[in-house]
């Protein structure tokens, strides 16, 4: 079972996601259920289990302090989805957040632009 978050991790890299055929396929190779796999995958906000286009943001108290909350704005501004959430574990690296299953870390609009490819 300690092996499991690294596999879930190195499949997602993969595609942004870890799919149903890939939940399957790990079942097969680990032993592991496919019931566990996917308890595991919806546990934690890290892991995507179809693609996904939004952009979760940081807003503990590390990321809050160091700008999240204008970060937040301006992705809303730009018309991105965002879902706010209290810990992605990057609190050393903060303002921090998660895009197709990727963390981005010490974060500014201008990393946000690049990252984005923003206009504004």
């Amino acid at each position: 079972m300690e092996l499991l978050l690294p596999i879930l991790k190195k499949e997602q890299k993969k595609r942004g996601f870890v799919s149903e055929e890939a939940i399957k396929r790990i079942s097969l190779d680990t032993k592991i259920p496919v019931s566990r796999i996917y308890g595991v995958l919806t546990f934690y906000e890290m892991f995507k289990t179809k693609p996904d286009n939004v952009i979760t943001v940081c807003n503990s108290p590390s990321c809050y302090l160091n700008g999240s909350f204008d970060l937040i704005k301006y992705l809303e501004k730009n018309n991105f989805k965002v879902k706010k959430t209290s810990c992605i574990g990057c609190c050393d690296k903060a303002p921090a957040m998660l895009y197709q299953g990727k963390p981005y870390v010490n974060l500014t609009k201008e990393k946000l632009k690049e990252i984005l490819k923003c206009k504004s």
